[in-house]
């Protein structure tokens, strides 16, 4: 087992929040999503959360309120060539809120947040125009719209991460071992209240395998997102696990749950608990299955 942190500084706003009045009511998740897809801004999974939270939790904190999670399949298949870390951020993920001033808002990460998750140089020209590709995704889908005014904490991002060597069986290859691998640690997660929406397999000449997992839990965005709706930013968040062709370990990394709580300046202590225990479970079992 080989675990550690990743850390990156950044000045600038780590997410970024667009908004736009929406009165007449013409603007909705479905509009939005559309618009993403239009842009070649994929979009593969869009969750009504209060039809969620309404059943789980007996109420909702915001009259509408969706998760959604989405992808440039082409400019992560440039980034994963440089850097494996984009899968640290592969899919991307959004929150799409309606505000009691009847505005529509949809909260991304920025591109010093997708820099300083990665570790990706903020001037990679790939990840400028995975940014861009978001901007004018959101463009589209909220026309005239602006950013908001975003004075969120700044600082270290931290990733989890872990290393395993994979044993083959007779006739086995590595990507049946990853698939054991995937298998035992969805069985590992759900009995603690993890869902995986969506999981990708990336093919790619550079490696065995490239694989993440978009994962989310109830108990942990429910009650951050009371105050801070924004969190969709980073929420589902992602696992990454892949093995490169050249090398003999097999990564697993993820941004630590916990990264939240200064990012999104979060001081309820039930809301800090939460988060800590999300962080903390996921943490464990990524250990076991990795020992």
């Amino acid at each position: 087992l080989a675990l550690g942190v990743s850390v990156c500084s950044a000045n600038e706003q780590n997410l970024q929040i667009f908004s736009v009045d929406n009165t007449k009511g013409a603007i909705d998740a479905k509009s939005i999503e559309k618009a993403f897809n239009a842009s070649g801004v994929i979009v593969d999974v869009n969750n009504d959360m209060n039809s969620i939270f309404s059943k789980r939790y007996g109420n909702v904190h915001h009259p509408k309120y969706n998760l959604a999670i989405f992808t440039n399949a082409k400019l992560v298949s440039k980034l994963m060539k440089k850097y494996p870390s984009i899968g640290l951020i592969t899919p991307l993920s959004m929150s799409i809120y309606a505000g009691k001033d009847k505005t529509i808002n949809v909260s991304t990460l920025s591109l010093a947040g997708m820099a300083r998750t990665t570790q990706i140089p903020v001037t990679d020209p790939d990840l400028i125009a995975y940014a861009a590709s978001v901007d004018a995704a959101l463009h589209k889908a909220l026309p005239n719209g602006k950013y908001l005014s975003v004075k969120h904490k700044t600082g270290r991002a931290v990733v989890t991460e872990f290393t395993k060597e994979f044993e083959l069986e007779d006739g086995s290859t590595y990507s049946d071992a990853k698939d054991s691998f995937k298998e035992e640690f969805e069985g590992e997660i759900s009995p603690v209240g993890f869902l995986v929406p969506k999981s990708y397999s990336i093919e790619h000449d550079d490696y065995d395998f490239f694989d993440t997992y978009s994962i989310i839990r109830f108990n942990a965005i429910f009650p951050v997102s009371k105050n801070h709706p924004d969190a969709g930013a980073y929420a589902p968040f992602s696992v990454v696990i892949y093995k490169k062709k050249d090398e003999e370990t097999a990564h697993i990394a993820y941004p630590s749950i916990n990264n939240w709580i200064n990012d999104l300046g979060i001081s309820e202590k039930a809301t800090v608990k939460a988060v800590n225990e999300t962080q903390d479970l996921i943490h464990n079992i990524l250990s076991e299955l990795t020992e």
